[in-house]
């Protein structure tokens, strides 16, 4: 008898009392001055919470880049402000490095260094470092130790990463596309890592293309479109305003789609009428909304429309 896997406890919620890792407040970013100017982020809020992984998506233009640097203290907010920890990124810059681990989309290492010589040397720039052995533990690299970066596979050195972006023990971690590139093996040993972050009690906020890894790994999403945040919430919650599609061809030829917010009846009706009227529906295909199916419809949809 076949049998389905229970699905992994998410961790509690934490305690009311206890300070979010992030909060973004009315956040807005601007390039430029006068006519020439752009604003790629215009009022975002966002909250991440201790012991929580929050994932960022949105569109190529969005302004999750935009919103990432402010966050990560490389640049500064035209308006709005983002504490981590109660701290400011820029001006609280010392505190704030110490807590929080940061994993860009390139990284910058030599290749001629050996694993092990690239992350003494991120050691050096730590106050209390962990221990560079439990590091290499920690990611499975420590087989490779003495193997220079530029022999390293792309799944590996995204490893090593994550390996320097761990060394200050992050109690927040920010990874902009952390598994972009990488094989299943080596992204699902990535998502294995960051979950043993999370059940740490350490937070996570993560921008990733691959809305596989959202449903995977996220206890919350933030879609952006046009530089805000337009749906917001668990996966059931961002889903919820989006309808659940049927579809089917008709004895002569003609595909029919059907939209709906009560799938189950839609189809029970649908099913009865054509047994009922000897009718039958070839190519028969019913879907429950989705993420893919409400990302893309966010991210097709007018300006004006998502205000």
């Amino acid at each position: 008898m076949a049998t389905t896997a229970p699905t992994p406890a998410r961790p509690p919620a934490p305690p009311a009392d206890r300070e979010p890792a992030l909060e973004v407040h009315e956040l807005r970013r601007s390039y430029g001055t006068g006519d020439a100017a752009f604003e790629a982020v215009r009022g975002v809020d966002l909250t991440v919470e201790r012991g929580t992984i929050v994932a960022l998506l949105g569109t190529n233009g969005a302004g999750k880049t935009s919103t990432m640097e402010v966050i990560e203290g490389l640049a500064a907010p035209s308006a709005g402000s983002v504490r981590v920890f109660g701290l400011d990124p820029i001006t609280d810059r010392a505190e704030v490095r110490r807590r929080t681990g940061v994993v860009l989309q390139e990284s910058g290492f030599s290749g001629d260094l050996t694993v092990m010589e690239t992350l003494v040397m991120e050691a050096a720039t730590v106050t209390d470092p962990r221990p560079v052995a439990e590091v290499l533990a920690l990611v499975d690299l420590d087989h490779r130790a003495g193997t220079r970066v530029l022999s390293l596979s792309g799944g590996e050195r995204r490893r090593l990463d994550l390996a320097c972006a761990l060394l200050c023990r992050p109690e927040l971690l920010m990874l902009d596309e952390p598994t972009t590139g990488l094989d299943p093996e080596s992204r699902r040993r990535v998502w294995d890592l960051i979950r043993g972050l999370r059940a740490d009690g350490n937070a996570v906020l993560l921008t990733t293309h691959y809305l596989e890894e959202a449903e995977e790994l996220a206890d919350r999403i933030a879609i952006m479109h046009a530089g805000r945040i337009v749906r917001e919430g668990t996966i059931a919650e961002v889903v919820a305003h989006q309808p659940s599609t049927v579809r089917y061809v008709t004895p002569d030829g003609e595909t029919t789609t059907l939209e709906t917010d009560d799938l189950q009846t839609t189809l029970t009706e649908l099913l009865s009428w054509a047994a009922e009227n000897d009718v039958r529906l070839d190519r028969l295909d019913a879907r429950s909304a989705s993420l893919e199916s409400t990302f893309l419809a966010l991210a097709q949809a007018p300006e004006g429309d998502l205000r």
